[in-house]
């Protein structure tokens, strides 16, 4: 089992959109992939539809049932806050060690390439003193950070990068995925960011995505 965990320097900079490339690029080439994503907030009925575990069941050729929903996405909460915040409303608290030992089943239970994503970006907290940060440390499996080429993500990313090799988090690569009504060239973004990044390769992915931009982040792996 080779298991990689997908993380981003914010939310909606296209983590699952990433993931679900990749687990399409693996399926299409006869690879044996599957793909979790532990913890879920925004999630109820009335979001069901286009949600992130559902994209990731639809991409993995798997129905919509509470069995497989609860399989790779067992930690869920309704409102679309950060996870401490989401667990609060809902009288919850999300169990650090719960999420990383599911993880860690997860990983022994099956063979080929296993997908992880996270949630939000990589410091957001879990909990009242816990990260997606800590939970990557915890894992020690290789990840992908997932950046936007909106105004403002260099500092973003390069920030998330030096926090990355601070904590001994191997990087496997950098992606640029581009963002929608950007004033920012991609190609100059990640120009720039590859400075920064080396030797951490850096994948571009134009808006919409390209089966050769997912196979590059796949040749990676």
């Amino acid at each position: 089992m080779t298991a990689i965990f997908i993380t981003g320097t914010g939310t909606d900079v296209g983590k699952t959109f990433v993931t679900a490339g990749l687990v399409r690029h693996f399926r299409g080439t006869g690879h044996t992939v599957s793909a979790i994503k532990p913890v879920v907030t925004g999630f109820g009925a009335a979001t069901l539809t286009g949600s992130d575990p559902v994209v990731l069941l639809g991409e993995l050729g798997l129905p919509v049932t509470a069995e497989h929903i609860n399989r790779i996405s067992p930690f869920r909460f309704a409102a679309p806050l950060s996870p401490d915040m989401a667990a609060r409303r809902e009288d919850r608290t999300l169990e650090f060690d719960a999420v990383v030992e599911f993880c860690r089943r997860t990983i022994i239970a099956h063979t080929g390439m296993l997908l992880i994503e996270g949630v939000g970006g990589i410091m957001v907290p879990l909990n009242q003193d816990r990260t997606v940060l800590d939970w990557m440390a915890a894992l020690g499996r290789p990840a992908i950070l997932v950046t936007g080429s909106y105004l403002g993500s260099l500092s973003h990313t390069l920030t998330c990068l030096e926090v990355l090799r601070h904590r001994d988090v191997p990087l496997k690569a950098l992606v640029v995925d581009e963002t929608a009504g950007s004033t920012v060239p991609l190609d100059d973004t990640a120009r720039t960011m590859a400075r920064f990044a080396a030797p951490t390769p850096v994948v571009t992915v134009p808006r919409g995505g390209t089966a050769e931009a997912f196979a590059r982040i796949a040749a990676l792996l």
